[in-house]
């Protein structure tokens, strides 16, 4: 791999170049190297802003006698996850069936058919709080491979069977799916701190839009309290950056306090937006405030110089967790501040007696000050370090949160950095039509969009096309591409270099790429009028249902679900970008609200009296034309 440092895209893999270790990448030269010296293939998974991953790499990858057993009894490759997720979603699972727990560094072993064996996460140096040392680990695969192939190649294949699964039949979904959802998310939420069961706890964005949802569609209070505990007590504790906006990764305690520090494009991207819903849903200063804190987070730490978001920044700094973060009463006096105001104690609330900051209860008139001067003597420590490679799906959902939240908080340059970041995705990411999952510097990679990425790029074309009034082209053409080369071929993945247990309909950290397709095809369907879209998205949300179930890893086709349910509303306004019914249109909290400022909606319509006017029409029943933004907002609400 080191052979290749100027053609290798990920700074994750970059920072092992030069580990001891003979890394590989993900490539079938890999595998021809195993079958030609008969060993087995060690695969390695991480990504750059992962504090375990670089405790692995520190203690076992960088060390040289390790290196050298890796080296003489494996060929050793390295993936970056946020690069391959592909090849991660295939290993993370098989890693689940045969620990019953999955993380990261991922570590698992491979035969020469790609199939996996063994496998398990972090492995330390030495045996320690009964975990097997890697060494040991890498001794007892390699004297398996050598004296028991037969059972190790069973083994394999038996696992790999059991990792494929047939997608399965639609059934019919309608309202009932989800208050049934919301029943069992009331069940497991946590009514003192918010959330959902214990820790360590993860924001969900995909699950809080589908209560935000089904509160405006339903007007049921559960899933409104629900949303409002939970995001209050995420941006109240340490799970919030109180100095400069942002969220860190997860908290590892049930109340918010302590997060795991570091702070990915994803989730920022998509709580800016379920932010944003609650604001526009309640009005809630609290909410504009995360809002308007996280956007500029985004604009002033995570842009790159091409005018995208860069994937992450680490957790570490200084060789310590948090470090860049957290603080003691010194500190805080000696730039004039009050610990007690902050939540920092003598005793800290992690380690080495630091805390991390909490939101004021009561900031006061010099809340400002304070934070600016809090600010700027934290800018003096060292930073983390920062994951700058581009990642199409993570930067699409920034430009939709960035432009629907410049619109409506009356932001403009928000929506212009949206605009930017989608050209600057379309002039780098995509080649000869087709979508690369990364690029860096400008220079795309070699890998190829999933599912997602097609999917959350199409959506984030539409969510411009109803802020600004561009037109559908771009973004009906990846509806086309991702229907062709990923559900028509019932596959999350196009490439052909990796196993593949078909598609994967549950969320993660990140909504799934099925449900993001489901609606990109049923907001393309309302936009056009073609009700293609619409059938297949439905059958697509049937064929997920089992899942409503488990409506924590179901919460984006949830989302999607109450927007076929209430609908989908197709809005088209012939008025200006920013007109008072505009704004009022983009304002609606009706979960199905498509707008369009041209295209085939707009199409053989015309202004009422030369004013600017709104048609609405919803499940084939139009609304009277209006020119008055009041009438407009009851259609919409």
């Amino acid at each position: 791999m080191r052979d290749r440092r100027d053609q290798i895209i990920s700074p994750y893999l970059l920072a092992h170049a030069d580990n001891p270790v003979d890394w590989w990448e993900w490539q079938e030269d890999a595998f021809d190297e195993a079958v030609r010296r008969d060993v087995p293939v060690v695969l390695s998974v991480g990504y750059a802003a992962c504090h375990w991953c670089h405790v692995m790499a520190h203690e076992s990858f960088e060390d040289p006698a390790i290196a050298a057993l890796m080296n003489e009894r494996f060929v050793s490759i390295k993936v970056d996850r946020e690069e391959r997720p592909d090849v991660d979603a295939m290993y993370m699972a098989a890693t689940t069936a045969m620990t019953g727990h999955g993380g990261w560094p991922m570590t698992v072993f491979l035969d020469h058919e790609r199939r996996p064996f063994y496998a398990g996460t972090y492995y330390p140096p030495e045996p320690r709080s009964g975990m097997p040392s890697f060494r040991l680990v890498l001794e007892a695969v390699s004297d398996a491979w050598r004296d028991q192939r037969d059972r190790v190649l069973a083994s394999a294949a038996q696992i790999s069977a059991g990792l494929r699964t047939a997608v399965p039949s639609a059934v019919a979904v309608d309202e009932g799916v989800a208050t049934q959802a919301v029943e069992m998310l009331s069940d497991s939420f946590d009514a003192r701190h918010g959330g959902f069961g214990r820790a360590p706890k993860f924001p969900q964005p995909m699950v809080h839009e589908f209560l935000l949802r089904h509160h405006a569609r339903t007007g049921d209070p559960r899933s409104l309290e629900m949303v409002e505990r939970t995001l209050t007590a995420m941006a109240s504790g340490g799970m919030y950056d109180q100095l400069a906006g942002g969220f860190a990764r997860y908290s590892v305690d049930t109340a918010w306090l302590v997060p795991h520090f570091e702070k990915m494009l994803y989730d920022n991207a998509l709580l800016l937006r379920v932010y944003l819903h609650w604001w526009r849903q309640t009005g809630s200063e609290l909410a504009r405030s995360v809002v308007a804190e996280t956007a500029e987070f985004l604009l002033s730490e995570m842009r790159t110089p091409q005018g995208c978001f860069a994937a992450s920044l680490d957790a570490d700094s200084e060789g310590r967790e948090g470090a860049f973060y957290v603080w003691t009463p010194e500190q805080l006096r000696a730039v004039g501040a009050d610990p007690e105001m902050f939540g920092v104690t003598e005793g800290g609330t992690f380690e080495h007696r630091t805390s991390v900051l909490q939101r004021p209860v009561d900031p006061g008139s010099d809340w400002p000050q304070v934070r600016a001067a809090l600010r700027a003597a934290r800018s003096e420590r060292p930073r983390p370090g920062r994951d700058d490679k581009v990642v199409v799906a993570w930067n699409a959902w920034a430009i939709a949160g960035l432009a629907e939240a410049g619109a409506l908080l009356g932001r403009p340059e928000w929506t212009q950095s949206a605009v930017e970041c989608r050209d600057a995705l379309w002039a780098h990411n995509v080649v000869e039509g087709d979508v690369r999952r990364v690029s860096r510097d400008g220079v795309p990679g070699a890998a190829l969009g999933v599912l997602e990425d097609y999917a959350a790029l199409a959506c984030a074309e539409f969510t411009l096309c109803a802020v600004t009034g561009e037109d559908l082209d771009r973004g009906l053409q990846l509806v086309t591409d991702l229907s062709g080369v990923f559900l028509d071929q019932d596959r999350d993945t196009a490439a052909t270099d990796v196993p593949t247990a078909g598609i994967d309909m549950t969320d993660n950290a990140t909504p799934s790429g099925w449900s993001l397709a489901a609606e990109a095809l049923l907001t393309a369907s309302a936009l056009t009028g073609e009700m293609a879209g619409r059938s297949r998205a439905e059958q697509m949300l049937g064929r997920a249902a089992h899942l409503a179930g488990y409506p924590q890893f179901w919460g984006h086709g949830l989302a999607v679900l109450e927007a076929l349910v209430d609908g989908p509303r197709e809005v088209a306004l012939l008025a200006g970008v920013g007109s008072p019914m505009h704004v009022t249109a983009l304002a609606g909290t009706a979960p199905g609200a498509v707008v369009a400022l041209s295209g085939p909606l707009c199409e053989g319509r015309s202004r009422i009296g030369g004013q600017d006017t709104a048609y609405v029409c919803r499940q084939f029943v139009c609304d009277a034309p209006t020119t008055d933004p009041e009438v407009l907002a009851r259609q919409v609400r």
